[in-house]
């Protein structure tokens, strides 16, 4: 089983050895930089809709906070644990330092399903999660966020039952709300939109041609909005999956026709615009762009040497082992990774806690114009840096953040 902490931090050691690794100061940082600052575990007993308790199993990781305090999404999947928090909460470290925003990393997250669990069974998990963490989060100390399956209605029992804690009501808390309870315009499209704006500051750069093709793993907000926008600036979606199959049309998939056939049948299975293929058939597709955009670790050694695309766009978390890197690297397949390709979220995130600190609300065009600076600068950054330090895009995203951070560290 692949270790995604160990992955993080052989990531760490490629970068540090661009920035004065011999150096005794910056080695002292470097090795408080590869521990979490805090790791808290705790039980969270919850009624269930028959009457039964049960207890389930909550996590939350505060990296570091030498750049601001924590900040970082809250995952609610059956196979959470806590080797992959530690390394979602460490990339959030050096997430938030390639936009240069003015926080530190975190994660967290329950190790339940909430599919199979009803309504009112969600939110009482989430509040008791919620009450459970409470002694360590706070507007100024630690923000948690949306990620994988949570979202509005999480975010905002968050905040509600933070709110309940302390006596007051906190918007700040959390982000992600619902936009009546003190959410952002725009942050639902946010992931989505801030890569559109790193891939639009690159595409001239990697030679990536308007009418380019596309495959897409994962079919969920991030993977459907960017899709969308993909599709709306003239390039050709030709390949999609989900957690069940992949769907393949050469001639383009209709983007809203395949949301409304999974809205209604609950996967992309037998979309009648597409042949329906096994699930990680996709990343066999012979594209222009592969865009993994669903969980950690889903390009690794075993499968990297299948993947036909000329460019990497990594919307997900952590998609790439570093053995899966090195094929690509001998390959010549260019990845554009994560820590800068899906830091939109995160930044919008910043803004809606700014809103909330405040008490102001910002336009969406308004939160898209400060979106479009940031990706953009942050994109050129780490191009520069790619090419300063004659290494790869994602060494040269580790280098920018890392200098940021041990900066900050002193």
């Amino acid at each position: 089983m692949i270790n995604p902490f160990e992955s993080a931090m052989a990531q760490l050691s490629k970068a540090a050895s661009f920035i004065g690794k011999s150096d005794p100061k910056v080695t002292e940082k470097l090795e408080i930089l590869k521990q979490p600052q805090r790791i808290l575990n705790v039980t969270i007993p919850v009624k269930m809709d028959n009457g039964k308790i049960r207890i389930f199993q909550g996590y939350r990781v505060q990296f570091n906070n030498a750049r601001g305090p924590y900040k970082g999404g809250t995952r609610y999947h059956p196979q959470v644990e806590i080797e992959e928090i530690k390394a979602l909460a460490f990339w959030m470290v050096f997430k938030l330092a390639v936009v240069d925003v003015p926080y530190g990393g975190g994660k967290g997250g329950v190790a339940v399903d909430p599919r199979v669990h009803s309504k009112g069974e969600v939110e009482r998990i989430t509040r008791a999660y919620t009450r459970a963490i409470a002694p360590v989060i706070g507007p100024t100390v630690d923000i948690p966020g949306p990620d994988v399956n949570t979202g509005e209605e999480v975010m905002t029992i968050i905040a509600d039952e933070y709110s309940k804690v302390v006596g007051k009501w906190t918007p700040g808390v959390s982000t992600g709300k619902y936009i009546n309870r003190g959410g952002s315009e725009g942050r639902h499209s946010a992931t989505a939109q801030g890569a559109w704006y790193v891939f639009e500051a690159l595409a001239g750069k990697l030679d990536i041609k308007k009418n380019a093709t596309v495959a897409i793993q994962g079919f969920g907000n991030a993977g459907y909005y960017f899709a969308r926008l993909l599709k709306s600036k003239g390039y050709r979606i030709i390949a999609i999956s989900d957690s069940k199959n992949s769907v393949h049309n050469p001639a383009g998939l209709d983007v809203e026709a395949l949301q409304a056939w999974k809205e209604k049948k609950g996967s992309l299975t037998n979309f009648a615009g597409a042949k329906t293929f096994p699930r990680d058939a996709v990343f066999g597709v012979p594209v222009d762009i592969l865009i993994p955009a669903a969980l950690e670790n889903s390009l690794h050694k075993e499968n990297a040497s299948g993947v036909k695309a000329k460019v990497i766009f990594e919307l997900a978390n952590g998609p790439t082992t570093p053995e899966a890197d090195a094929i690509f690297q001998k390959k010549g397949v260019v990845v554009v990774p994560d820590i800068l390709t899906n830091a939109g979220g995160v930044t919008v995130s910043y803004f809606e806690w700014v809103q909330n600190m405040e008490n102001t609300h910002w336009t969406e065009e308004e939160v898209n114009k400060k979106l479009h600076k940031k990706m953009t600068k942050a994109a050129v950054e780490v191009w520069d840096a790619s090419r300063k330090y004659k290494t790869s895009l994602r060494i040269g995203a580790f280098v920018v953040a890392l200098g940021r951070i041990l900066k900050a560290m002193k």
